[in-house]
């Protein structure tokens, strides 16, 4: 049995399940209070050009789903930074946007934006509503990767004509690949099947991850970087859920049974890193487990000036989630709290530019990291 199956065979075990989600819980909150307030010293030597490619799903995508759609946001989108809407599902910057300031570049142009893009230092592959299952659907993370080599051969074929490409063949082998999805594949198994059976239907979401860094590393890529999910049982959007009581609710408000299938993932995904880490001995791989992280935002609000850990602040409906299932932030008749920044949550869904800024700088720190390294490691 690989080393992912084998997390699986122990997460399918109720008592033990159980017992690790506590565990991992109260890790979680420990682990929150050390988080340093900032994070400094991330960036890269001088001379060096840092490339970044990214692929993932909503958490990520810097305006891509947008740009595909042609969407038209509006205000409050990307009201407490650009201030204008950008495509991010958020009041400002994503946790991605912080990691390209700390690596001193521009955030990240999504691949399918066709005017006003910058991908001198890389791009953005990740779109709303990604996930690894269905593999040949737009935008699977497997389409995202066929993107990404389309990127790749276009750019050495200009440069090669003696024209101007963005990037060249060493910035794509010194390059940091990031990968952030998975959380739209466990979100649709929790709300169609038990919990055992959520966890039986894991491998082929780990497969399709394996494949997509198997496939990047065949053609050069070396350095990677892979997101768990987040605390799922925290949003607002699982916790409006109609339920017939609160018996599945934790201390902190949040569902259990979801955010014991995110560990149980996250426990997999890593034991996968473990397993490509051996396979690819002149690869450098990093897991970061997201969920401690966000789970802190909630179980620690008050420590980082949270009033509202689980209300949505552009939502509808009011306490105690703000979220109605038909009428999202873009819908005419919702509208934003004054402050998001005492907010974790922005849409129910997606975290507030407040609640990036902490993921982020815990990102940063490499305590939640396997192998534990700076962020800044792979500028060349």
């Amino acid at each position: 049995m690989s080393a992912a199956g084998g997390s699986l065979a122990r997460a399918t075990s109720r008592p033990a399940a159980a017992a690790w989600l506590l565990l991992a819980l109260a890790a979680a909150a420990a682990s929150a209070l050390a988080l340093p307030a900032a994070a400094g010293g991330f960036s890269c030597r001088p001379g060096s050009r840092p490339v970044l490619f990214n692929f993932g799903d909503s958490n990520s995508d810097t305006g891509g789903m947008a740009a595909a759609k042609g969407w038209h946001l509006t205000r409050p989108e990307g009201r407490a930074f650009f201030p204008r809407p950008t495509g991010r599902f958020c009041d400002g910057r994503l946790a991605i946007d912080f990691l390209c300031e700390s690596l001193n570049i521009s955030y990240l142009s999504p691949f399918l934006k066709a005017l006003g893009s910058n991908y001198s230092n890389g791009a953005n592959f990740a779109i709303a509503g990604a996930a690894t299952q269905p593999r040949d659907v737009p935008f699977a993370l497997h389409i995202q990767v066929q993107e990404f080599l389309y990127f790749r051969d276009r750019s050495l074929e200009l440069i090669d004509q003696g024209l101007s490409g963005p990037i060249d063949a060493q910035g794509f082998q010194n390059a940091l690949y990031m990968i952030d999805i998975g959380q739209n594949d466990v979100n649709a198994l929790l709300s169609n099947l038990p919990y055992d059976q959520v966890i039986a239907k894991f491998p082929p979401i780990l497969a399709e991850i394996k494949d997509a860094v198997q496939t990047l590393y065949s053609n050069g890529s070396r350095n990677f970087w892979i997101h768990g999910t987040g605390a799922l049982g925290c949003l607002p959007q699982k916790l409006a859920i109609p339920r017939k009581n609160d018996s599945d609710l934790d201390q902190y408000g949040c569902l259990k049974t979801y955010n014991r299938a995110a560990v149980a993932f996250n426990a997999a995904l890593g034991s996968l890193c473990d397993e490509l880490s051996a396979q690819m001995k002149d690869a450098t791989l990093v897991y970061t487990d997201l969920f401690p992280i966000k789970y802190g935002l909630v179980a620690n609000h008050t420590k980082y000036g949270f009033d509202k850990p689980l209300m949505t602040c552009c939502g509808y409906g009011g306490p105690p989630y703000n979220y109605d299932f038909s009428k999202g932030c873009q819908s005419k008749d919702v509208a934003a709290c004054d402050d998001g920044s005492k907010f974790v949550s922005w849409d129910g869904v997606h975290l507030t530019e407040a609640a990036n800024a902490v993921v982020a700088r815990a990102i940063l720190s490499s305590q939640y990291s396997k192998p534990s390294l700076k962020f800044d490691q792979f500028c060349r």
